[in-house]
């Protein structure tokens, strides 16, 4: 049903085992050489998704930027959720942004959990719980698995990891343990909890500092959300709790699988956040430059950009015609308007400076 799934997981821990299988020291048969194909199986699919977690991170960015305005068309169209919708869409879309793409790679990984989870079962198939064929020891041991062969079947059983097979997990009943006895000598419950434990922990403390560094880059009004306050306790302690409860009930490829992609997302989540920071910086020295640029030299005198206001002429040679026009009188005993060439260039004379007082005695 899920074969879509299953076979691309098969090809992709094929090729990683056959990879460090290569290596002198190692060989097919060694637990190492499988943990590492699960491993690198995991490397893989965050390479894969390297893209999408980086708009995963800008988007989360992004949402937490615009809690306020979401808030408010909250509140606006409290009574209206059909209205309410189409503003926020409205907004994703102003903003170029899809809150899908937040989900996207936690969501591409589930596949991929339960492919793998669903592949390394299906090296044990004598069991006859849920989903399990109950077949024989050896039956078993001859069939394939996916794309590995019946010799890939006998060396995954026959490989130890500190002594404890990479698939049985603490509470593995003892009748599906004999599957792993191809040499007769049946896995200790001692060491499969020797290497389970520890895994265990580490997957543990690698979910919770992984929640911490995540809701320490939250914005206070992300914070203050009732919904991402609920995330954030449960993120912080359930999950964590839930890998130490769980985890004898996980076969010990599934907790590698966890470990690691805890410390993929551990270091990837520095290296996306360094260099969004170190892109914001750049973004303000840039601003800061371009104001430097625009703002005036030191000793400069300001440029003032406002225009002065147009004095009209016309009230002035008003003024100074009915000054020449009483002159005139005075003189002549008529008056003659000027033209207004004569006005523009003054008359062609100079007009004598004559003082309030001497028009006092004229007349």
């Amino acid at each position: 049903m899920l074969d879509f799934i299953y076979y691309p997981v098969s090809w992709i821990l094929w090729f990683w085992h056959r990879v460090f299988a290569a290596i002198p020291g190692l060989g097919k048969d060694s637990g190492i050489a499988w943990a590492l194909a699960v491993v690198f199986l995991v490397f893989t699919l965050r390479v894969v998704l390297y893209k999408p977690f980086v708009k995963q991170v800008r988007t989360t960015k992004q949402m937490q930027e615009l809690q306020p305005q979401i808030k408010e068309l909250q509140k606006k169209y409290k009574n209206d959720r059909q209205k309410m919708a189409v503003e926020m869409q409205k907004l994703q879309k102003d903003h170029g942004f899809n809150p899908l793409m937040g989900c996207l790679p936690i969501l591409a990984q589930v596949p991929v959990f339960l492919g793998l989870f669903h592949v390394l079962r299906s090296f044990n198939r004598t069991g006859h719980g849920f989903g399990q064929l109950g077949m024989s020891i050896q039956d078993n041991a001859n069939t394939p698995n996916y794309v590995f062969n019946a010799a890939d079947v006998q060396s995954f059983l026959s490989a130890r990891l500190f002594g404890a097979p990479i698939s049985a997990f603490i509470t593995t009943p003892v009748s599906e343990l004999q599957a792993f006895a191809l040499d007769g000598v049946l896995p200790s419950r001692v060491a499969i909890a020797a290497v389970a434990i520890p895994l265990m922990v580490i997957a543990g403390l690698a979910t919770h500092f992984n929640a911490r560094a995540s809701v320490a880059r939250q914005s206070a009004e992300a914070a203050a959300n009732p919904q991402a306050a609920l995330m954030n306790k449960l993120a912080l302690w359930v999950f964590p709790l839930g890998v130490l409860v769980g985890g004898p009930f996980l076969p010990i490829a599934i907790l590698l699988y966890w470990v690691a992609n805890n410390i993929w997302t551990y270091g990837q989540q520095h290296l996306v956040f360094g260099r969004m920071a170190k892109e914001e910086e750049e973004k303000k020295q840039q601003k800061l430059e371009l104001r430097a640029q625009n703002a005036p030299k030191p000793g400069a005198k300001p440029v003032n950009t406002k225009k002065k206001p147009v004095v009209d002429a016309e009230p002035v040679d008003a003024v100074e015609d009915a000054v020449d026009t009483v002159d005139r009188v005075a003189t002549n005993g008529t008056a003659k308007p000027k033209s207004a060439a004569q006005r523009r260039s003054g008359g062609g004379q100079k007009r004598p400076n004559r003082g309030r007082a001497n028009q006092k005695r004229r007349r």
